[in-house]
Order: C-alpha cells, then structure tokens, then sequence
C-alpha cells in the first residue's frame, strides 16, 4: 500500500519557519520504520534525530514544506499549514494518509471531509499524537524537526524559537528596547511580540 505521514515542526514558535513533513512508503510495513528510528520527534534527542534520518530515508521518500514568517503574519496559519499538506497529497498521490492532528479533536471530521474533498484520497487515518502512534508520522515528524532545528541554528544565538524560551525572549526584548525593525525571521504579529511590546512601556 502506498502510504504518506505528514507532520509539522515550528507551529508555536515565534522565530523561523513552520515546517510540514510528508514521509512515503510503498510497500514497506510500517514496523520497519519503527526499527530505524522513526518517533515522535519531540521525544528523542537531536543525536537520534540525526542518526535516524538516513536509515528511515533508505525506507522511503521525505519530501518538506517551509512557511516563513511573513507569510505566517500575512496569512492564517492554520490555512497555510492545511494547504502544504495538501501540496504533499498531491506530490506523493497515497492511497492511505496519517497525519497528526493540527485541530482539536472536535474538528477532526470538519478537517478530514475537506482533505477527503479537495485530495481525492478517501483513507485518512487523523489523530492526535499520531507522531508517536504511527512510525511513518513519527518519519515525517523527524525530517520536519531536523529542518526547522536546521534554520534556527542558521540564525545564530536565538535559543529555541518558542516563546517560553528565555533566550529568545531576551533577544526579542533587546530588539523592541532598541527600537529596531523586527528581522525577517521574527513573526511579528504573535502575542508574544505585543506582550513584551506592553513590558517595554512600563519598565
């Protein structure tokens, strides 16, 4: 059976890219993947990340999608994000696809009568935590997290991107103190910008 995952990387952040990840098999039993390392990519470290990708690419194809932040501050994210992973249907053209759910659990059959909709492929299998769940998720889970580590990395000392973080927190707050233009690589209209935007006006 010809089998796609699909997977994203970066959704909450506030710096860099979101990434979606389509992971296809034909043929192959999932179990395999399992074996050479596919997981929940937030459950295992970058070194197994790292190791794992060659010999889950050796079992399959990865194929990635990368939003920037300026389309994330122009557009609606969760539209953006529907629309890769359409994009990855069509790329890879399966006859069953898993994806983790990106809505709460109360959308998922709104979301899943689309996707039959607009792809054209009746077997969706949607659910949360399907990266942990269902190694072909848990392949494309890991490609899209060693992208997104990759461009984050690429921009310097940032920290993680997440806004928890309090690297990154600091570096926001320096930028807004200074009065500078926001980079490109900051999503500029999430809360976290506004809300350290109010810090700054009463510190």
């Amino acid at each position: 059976m010809r089998i796609l995952g699909l997977d994203e990387a970066g959704r909450g952040c506030v710096l860099g890219p979101l990434v979606m990840g389509g992971f296809f098999i034909d043929g192959r039993e999932q179990e395999e993947l399992r074996q050479a390392g596919a997981a929940d990519s937030k459950a295992i470290s970058a070194a197994r990340r790292e190791a794992a990708l060659p010999r889950l690419l050796a079992l399959g194809t990865l194929s990635l999608r990368r939003v920037e932040p300026i389309e994330i501050d122009e557009g609606n994210l969760n539209e953006l994000e529907i629309c890769a992973f359409i994009s990855l249907v069509a790329e890879f053209r399966p006859e069953r696809v898993y994806l983790d759910a990106p809505v709460h659990p109360r959308g998922i059959p709104k979301l899943q009568a689309r996707l039959v909709r607009e792809t054209g492929v009746e077997d969706w299998i949607i659910e949360p935590k399907a990266d942990a769940t269902w190694p072909v998720v848990g392949a494309a889970s890991i490609g899209a997290k060693l992208s997104r580590d990759a461009a984050i990395h690429a921009l310097g000392n940032v920290g993680s991107g997440y806004p928890s973080d309090p690297v990154t927190r600091a570096l926001l707050a320096d930028l807004l103190r200074r009065g500078q233009p926001l980079p490109p690589w900051v999503r500029s209209r999430w809360g976290t910008i506004e809300a350290l935007r109010q810090q700054n006006l009463f510190s």
